[in-house]
């Protein structure tokens, strides 16, 4: 019974292949010793590298972007969206409202966070997203 248990344990999957982050927009660099900036964090506790397809939706009538990332296996990625080369080649437009959907092959957790810092007493937030 033990080692069945332990079995199980060792097959487990963590983790999720959707999430969708509806709140997303891409602060502007600013001034500060720290820059304005957001970002996508995606950790694979799994034992195969996660595929993602990523997607940007915008307000009508932009059309939505898609590109696709990996995630190696027992490892965490940070996607930055001013960063085109974390966003499949993509520049994200600053202080625009926009979503994100992931959509994975393998089971993953995922973050959103955003560094503003527009005001003197800047702000930093993570939130998880809606999954399932």
């Amino acid at each position: 019974m033990a080692k069945e248990k332990n079995d199980k344990k060792k097959n487990k999957q963590y983790g999720l292949t959707n999430w969708f982050f509806p709140d997303a927009e891409l602060p502007p660099p600013g001034e500060g010793e720290m820059k304005g900036h957001e970002s996508i964090i995606v950790l694979n506790p799994n034992d195969k590298v996660a595929t993602i397809t990523l997607k940007c939706y915008f307000v009508y009538p932009e059309k939505p972007i898609t590109f696709e990332a990996t995630v190696e296996a027992q490892s965490v990625r940070c996607l930055r969206t001013n960063e085109p080369e974390d966003m499949g080649g993509h520049n994200i437009p600053l202080e625009t409202q926009y979503a994100i959907s992931l959509h994975s092959d393998q089971p993953i957790v995922a973050q959103y966070g955003r560094l503003d810092n527009r005001q003197t007493n800047l702000a930093f937030y993570t939130t998880p997203g809606y999954a399932e």
